[in-house]
């Protein structure tokens, strides 16, 4: 594959990234805002955006090599649950706990907290952490995931070519 090539896969997974980026955080933060615990949101964000990923991903991104072995679709969409089980549901939830429970970062949104209170959105320095943790998640997660679905969840086995007699 070409570097402008890959370049180009990786610009369509970021593209499709930001799309599932805002998909999951707008279910994470109605599920949280409905009271769920942040473990939970994100659990439920997870399920949807990566069925949301698998779709635009399969269609956009790692389109399938017609001179290689068909992919078969639930194998796929297992496989992309599974890579994104890692980074997105294992690794995403360690990060939370990290960034929320252990770095503390609500002690570091007081000037955001209070611009956003100053014009009428009224939210706990918790709360606006909780809302933020799963962003700082991204800087990690977005490399790994291209290349754990680039060279795993997609990938094909080429076809041998035929000997012609």
């Amino acid at each position: 594959m070409s570097n402008k090539k890959g370049l180009w896969q990786f610009i369509k997974f970021g593209l499709v990234g930001v799309s599932n980026t805002l998909v999951s955080q707008i279910i994470y933060m109605i599920c949280t805002a409905l009271g769920l615990h942040y473990i939970l949101a994100s659990v439920i964000a997870f399920v949807l955006s990566v069925l949301h990923a698998f779709y635009w991903q399969n269609r956009f991104v790692f389109k399938e090599d017609e001179n290689a072995e068909k992919r078969i679709w639930w194998q796929v969409l297992i496989k992309t649950y599974c890579a994104y089980a890692f980074t997105g549901l294992f690794l995403n939830n360690v990060l939370l706990v990290v960034w929320i429970e252990l770095v503390k970062i609500e002690n570091f949104t007081p000037p955001l907290t209070e611009l956003l209170n100053g014009r009428g959105i009224g939210i706990s320095n918790h709360d606006l952490a909780v809302d933020i943790a799963p962003l700082l998640n991204i800087v990690i997660n977005v490399p790994l995931n291209f290349l754990i679905n680039k060279f795993w969840a997609y990938s094909q086995k080429k076809i041998p070519a035929k000997d012609s007699e």
